[in-house]
């Protein structure tokens, strides 16, 4: 039976003997998912590429920890989310203090609401392109809720900030996004 047909447990399985096959079978299977999560991170394609590559190696060298209490994927995003993270933190363009400094007072979605402006007929690349002209730690934020669907909880420990700031941040970049989407339309 050829690679391709086989599933993921059986890949996993062949991974954790080592098989270059099937770590290239896996690597095909996500390597484009995987690198659009890098990319939405580091915003360049070039280091997008090595952090996918990095994390990879790094899932391919700690497969045994893989304990399958999770879907494979995930746990493959979380490894590439982690790098493109601490990649983005190295360069120094993303600061951690970002988000300690934006503590306010956490303003209410529903008291934002202004008529004239119908969000339901935007385009999704509109918005995409929106979020990615947002504050880095903004657009950080919404990406990992929305985008790649983690909870305020796992974006805390993602990004090693308090609730109540990822809350904020979270309030705070959407009230952002919806300001410039505003002056788009």
């Amino acid at each position: 039976m050829s690679l391709a047909k086989q599933n993921i447990e059986e890949l996993i399985s062949l991974c954790r003997q080592k098989n270059q096959k099937a770590q290239f079978e896996i690597y095909n299977r996500y390597c484009k998912a995987m690198y659009n999560v890098a990319y939405r991170i580091v915003k360049d394609a070039h280091f997008a590429e090595d952090v996918m590559q990095e994390g990879f190696l790094k899932a391919f060298t700690k497969i045994d920890d893989y304990r399958q209490e999770v879907a494979f994927g995930a746990w493959l995003k979380r490894i590439i989310i982690n790098y493109s993270i601490d990649f983005y933190k190295k360069q120094s363009h993303f600061k951690t203090d970002d988000f300690e400094k934006i503590m306010y007072k956490v303003e209410d979605d529903a008291n934002h609401n202004e008529p004239g402006v119908d969000f339901n007929h935007l385009k999704v690349n509109q918005v995409l392109q929106t979020i990615e002209s947002l504050k880095d730690n903004y657009r950080m934020v919404l990406t990992l809720h929305y985008i790649e669907g983690y909870d305020q909880e796992e974006i805390t420990e993602i990004l090693n900030i308090s609730y109540a700031n990822c809350r904020t941040t979270i309030s705070r970049a959407k009230e952002s996004l919806r300001k410039k989407l505003e002056e788009t339309c």
